[in-house]
């Protein structure tokens, strides 16, 4: 088997929960750098990680890394980079991405054209060839350079690993599904636990937590830009990952996870959605405004996404939804509360103060995870 090293992006801030996943795969990490996970695996690693890791963004493939300042610097760089080893010579490549940090080269447009280039003069070389028709299969390359450190990894993913495939039907500032379920990892949650989501949106925390409960692989219903390179990875290896991930599967999970939403549109899209995650018997879905929020049984656990203004017509109406949140949770005694939110007033607004504040960005938005833990309900005899 190849010996690959595997770099996994993520959401900066959740570095340790995807770190925990790859290590419970049963990889070694290699780096752990700020939004990106390197490790070592094989052809079916590629395919596990994919299938298997639920805080991800994509996987890739190392091709190399070397340093550059100038443009030459970059040219030769790339030229030095092994890619006929991984592309045949139909083979259609082009850097899909390029993100620059504290480097001299910042223009990714530049980055891309210049490697472009140095790609087509080492594989012309190689096979003989001035002209490429590139009508065989996709080989996207995403560089990252990072204080003038350049990396270049071949894309096995295609369509970021937070596209399942359920979510045919969103909100209108939807929660990723890798953050939605690292969320709900960075809890002590678990199956058999109540869990409520009061702003369910388009219902991606509880179809998370439905999914987790029910050990559902999130990549099972869903297909990869490297399931086309059977030179590099062979189909078995995909159908192997594939059954392993059927077999884990416990499709008499049951649980306790309710979401609410104060719209009729929100409720049946979260049940469509959950429907097409095949959770929907696991999720109670109803229309329930905040001041509503109410539960009969102890030492649940409440982990949402409420509005931080990017949502509303006007933020002159956050600290009276915040201060609502607060004495509904308030309420709920015994109970757990987890809350992610760009809001920061929101401590002020709900009267709480967290045990933990942790920070995570959401793109480009900076947020953070506010977390009130309750009491361990008592050890059953």
């Amino acid at each position: 088997m190849r010996r690959f090293e595997l770099i996994a992006p993520c959401h900066f801030g959740l570095e340790a929960v995807l770190k925990r996943e790859i290590v419970d795969l049963g990889y070694d990490v290699a780096k752990v750098e700020d939004g990106r996970i390197t490790f070592i695996g094989d052809e079916e690693a590629v395919c596990r990680a994919n299938i298997f890791l639920r805080t991800a963004e994509r996987i890739l493939i190392k091709l190399g890394s070397f340093r550059a300042e100038t443009y030459e610097e970059l040219f030769q760089g790339t030229k030095s980079l092994p890619l006929e080893e991984f592309i045949p010579g139909d083979g259609k490549f082009w850097v899909a991405k390029a993100a620059s940090v504290k480097s001299k080269l910042f223009s990714p447009s530049d980055i891309q054209s210049v490697m472009k280039k140095a790609m087509v003069e080492r594989l012309g070389d190689f096979y003989g060839v001035k002209w490429f028709a590139e009508d065989g299969e996709a080989f996207p390359i995403r560089v990252f350079l990072m204080k003038d450190e350049v990396t270049a990894a071949l894309d096995t993913t295609g369509d970021s690993l937070h596209k399942r495939g359920y979510r045919k039907l969103v909100a209108k500032a939807p929660l990723a599904e890798n953050l939605a379920a690292a969320l709900i990892m960075l809890t002590p949650w678990r199956e058999g636990r109540i869990l409520v989501d009061p702003f369910c949106g388009s219902g991606t925390i509880p179809i998370e937590a439905a999914m987790i409960a029910a050990n559902i692989a999130p990549g099972m219903k869903r297909s990869f830009t490297a399931q086309s390179w059977s030179h590099l990875i062979p189909e078995r290896e995909w159908e192997d990952a594939r059954q392993e991930a059927e077999e884990l599967v416990l499709p008499e999970a049951a649980g306790d996870i309710q979401g609410y939403d104060i719209d009729d549109k929100m409720v049946e899209i979260s049940r469509a959605n959950a429907r097409l995650a095949g959770v929907e018997h696991m999720i109670h879905f109803q229309r329930r405004g905040i001041d509503r929020l109410s539960h009969s049984k102890k030492y649940g656990f409440i982990i949402t996404n409420p509005p931080y203004g990017e949502r509303m017509e006007g933020k002159e109406d956050l600290p009276f939804l915040y201060r609502s949140i607060g004495e509904r949770f308030r309420e709920l005694e015994s109970w757990s509360f987890y809350l992610l939110t760009a809001y920061e007033k929101a401590e002020e607004a709900m009267k709480m103060k967290a045990a933990k504040n942790r920070k995570i960005y959401n793109g480009m938005m900076k947020t953070y995870f506010y977390q009130f833990p309750g009491p361990k309900p008592p050890k059953q005899r």
